[in-house]
């Protein structure tokens, strides 16, 4: 006998959440979709069905998921405009956005208060991860809430639990932290290796076959040398995650220079008027403190 599939709510069609919509729908689970512009959630229209409000999409769903941009956005989402009173008792909660991990506590005691599963499930990957269902996803909350959950998290990538409720949004604050400073570190490298006169993308794929090798070297080193920085992850979403890391830090009583270092530069990109490149573009900044630029590849150097 065949399993029935869950109607998913998905709240939150933006650059993130539209290809995971996509892969969703194209594994076959029916869904209602809410986006506050409207016009991102149409695009899916004969698809899925477009519901005007968040509590119109959660009203018959079996599980709900929130792709929104910020703690403040999934707050006024979920209490605010009562979406969370709105859904069925025994339905699953799952907030794939992110948001500071006591902010997920409080939705899932929220939840746990209405008899809703609650999974806090920030994602890492970007768009490209998105799109290609390979996101990491990281889990916090029951045990048995996850098993619900798995197939349709499943789609959109890889799952796997932390610890409880928050812990999941803790490990966010983890990859994110490491994301930002390798981005620092990786600008510093190679605009340092191109002012001394070598090759830069010669210097990354030398790099790349040695212990400084990451995804962050081999995709965003890549773009600083094509200076193509159009947003996969906007880097006024990396200064806000930032922002959350030294916030839990001082809540813990922890001093985080590395962190609170690449806050200043990212938050110095942003009052420059970068908000909306690509993290990558930190590089951006680097150049402005040091009136030099990352020039391009010499293929002389590599004949």
């Amino acid at each position: 006998m065949t399993a029935v599939r869950p109607r998913i709510a998905f709240l939150g069609v933006g650059l993130m959440g539209a290809p995971m919509v996509r892969n969703l729908l194209g594994a076959g689970y029916s869904m209602v979709l809410w986006n506050r512009t409207r016009a991102k959630a149409e695009v899916f229209s004969g698809q899925a069905d477009i519901a005007e409000e968040p509590t119109a999409a959660v009203r018959d769903a079996d599980v709900v998921i929130t792709m929104l941009e910020n703690g403040d956005a999934v707050e006024s989402v979920l209490v605010d405009q009562k979406t969370l009173d709105a859904m069925p008792s025994g339905s699953l909660l799952i907030d794939m956005s992110s948001v500071p991990p006591t902010l997920a506590r409080g939705h899932g005691q929220l939840a746990a208060n209405a008899g809703i599963g609650y999974l806090d499930a920030p994602v890492s990957g970007g768009t490209r991860g998105a799109e290609s269902g390979s996101l990491s996803i990281m889990v916090g909350g029951d045990a048995a809430d996850l098993a619900r959950a798995l197939d349709v998290l499943s789609v959109m990538g890889r799952p796997l639990r932390i610890g409880p409720v928050g812990a999941g949004q803790l490990a966010k604050l983890a990859n994110q932290a490491i994301v930002g400073i390798t981005i620092g570190a990786v600008s510093e490298a190679l605009l340092l290796a191109a002012k001394g006169g070598a090759d830069p993308v010669a210097v990354r794929e030398a790099l790349m076959g040695g212990f400084a090798s990451s995804r962050i070297l081999e995709q965003h080193g890549q773009r600083m040398i094509d200076r193509d920085f159009a947003p996969g992850a906007p880097a006024r979403i990396q200064l806000k995650d930032l922002r959350m890391i030294l916030d839990e830090a001082r809540a813990e009583h922890l001093t985080l220079p590395l962190a609170q270092q690449v806050y200043n530069e990212y938050r110095s990109l942003v009052v420059n008027g970068h908000a909306e490149v690509d993290h990558s573009g930190l590089l951006l900044e680097l150049e402005h403190i040091n009136g030099a630029r990352l020039t391009g590849a010499d293929p002389a150097i590599r004949e």
